[in-house]
């Protein structure tokens, strides 16, 4: 088990009202965005996603779509240079490019509904749309959880049937859906406890969080 504490410290910018650099520019209207840049002969490019939230990808069948006119180029996760099964980094922070890799694009499975299955590189939004839907996909569709603890049950589904979790001691033998254990600290919790008026012992979820950005990620390569 990896056990991060974090140590009290003064706070410098949090609980501030800092100044956006680029704020002025995204109010008045003049800030650009990747839909504001073309070139000449720009490609547009579009991905196939998978329907199904786990699924064994039997075979791709890229043929039909790379014979459209104005196709220029299609890959999938086979295109991908394979990368070595290991952790790379601090633990804390230690990065698996075998499963990055995965992420970008699908190869043995697709692993949630819309995972990435290929990618259309076209003369036009219209010709790669079309490309998209040429490309045949021939699924083994896997049953599947959607609940943190269904997912972390025993009988459960596995998504990577040679996953170990990591931080946990003793070394489990049985793969798992649950990658790494964490365990964060933040003050003296028995002190907290013994002090405590009232002591409410609960479980508690909550959504993922992730900032509202105008627009996603985008690059314009040339």
């Amino acid at each position: 088990m990896s056990t991060i504490i974090h140590p009290e410290k003064e706070l410098k910018v949090v609980g501030t009202r800092p100044v956006r650099p680029d704020g002025v520019p995204k109010v008045t209207g003049r800030a650009q965005y990747g839909a504001d840049f073309t070139l000449p002969g720009m490609l547009w490019g579009k991905i196939l996603r998978s329907p199904h939230a786990h699924a064994r990808i039997r075979s791709i069948n890229t043929k039909k779509a790379e014979a459209l006119p104005g196709v220029k180029a299609i890959i999938t996760g086979a295109d991908l240079p394979e990368q070595k099964f290991e952790y790379v980094g601090p633990e804390r922070v230690a990065v698996n490019f075998w499963h990055l890799t995965r992420n970008i694009l699908a190869r043995e499975k697709a692993l949630f509904e819309g995972h990435p299955i290929a990618a259309v590189a076209a003369t036009s939004k219209e010709v790669a749309d079309e490309a998209l839907k040429l490309i045949e996909v021939d699924y083994e569709v896997l049953p599947h959880v959607i609940d943190v603890d269904e997912a972390m049950k025993d009988d459960a589904p596995l998504l990577f049937e040679d996953m170990i979790p990591r931080g946990v001691t003793p070394t489990p033998t049985k793969a798992s859906n649950m990658s790494k254990r964490l365990e964060f600290k933040l003050g003296d919790v028995d002190k907290g406890f013994a002090e405590a008026d009232e002591i409410v012992e609960a479980s508690f979820k909550t959504k993922p969080v992730h900032q509202g950005y105008i627009e996603p990620q985008a690059c314009l390569p040339r």
